[in-house]
């Protein structure tokens, strides 16, 4: 659900006191722990390190991210990857490719000498 247009965007105060009158190049990494703070065209250029649970994770905002909040662009959970029997098997596959194509690269280079 968005927020209603008569409130307007939610761009909290404190992050606009940061980055008033400065320059996005000189200034180092800002960090937040406001994740639902959206982007407005002010802070294009200037780069946050965005609190994520675990690291301020830094991200470099640009025109095409303008609207969005900056929670979006520091992810929470870390993905591992899918499990199961098809995943080992796979894994599996790969790893004897692996095998065979380093004793067919060095059995070439045997050869050769």
């Amino acid at each position: 659900m968005t927020r209603s247009l008569k409130k307007g965007p939610y761009v909290d105060e404190r992050i606009l006191k940061k980055i008033e009158g400065k320059k996005p190049l000189e200034t180092g990494v800002i960090k937040t722990w406001i994740r639902a703070c959206q982007i407005s065209p002010e802070m294009v250029g200037f780069t946050f390190g965005v609190y994520n649970g675990k690291v301020h994770v830094d991200v470099l905002v640009t025109e095409d991210m303008v609207g969005h909040r900056l929670g979006e662009f520091s992810p929470t959970k870390k993905f591992l990857r899918h499990g199961g029997k098809m995943q080992k098997e796979q894994d599996a596959a790969k790893k004897e490719a692996e095998i065979a194509a380093a004793k067919s690269a060095k059995a070439t280079t045997d050869t050769k000498k």
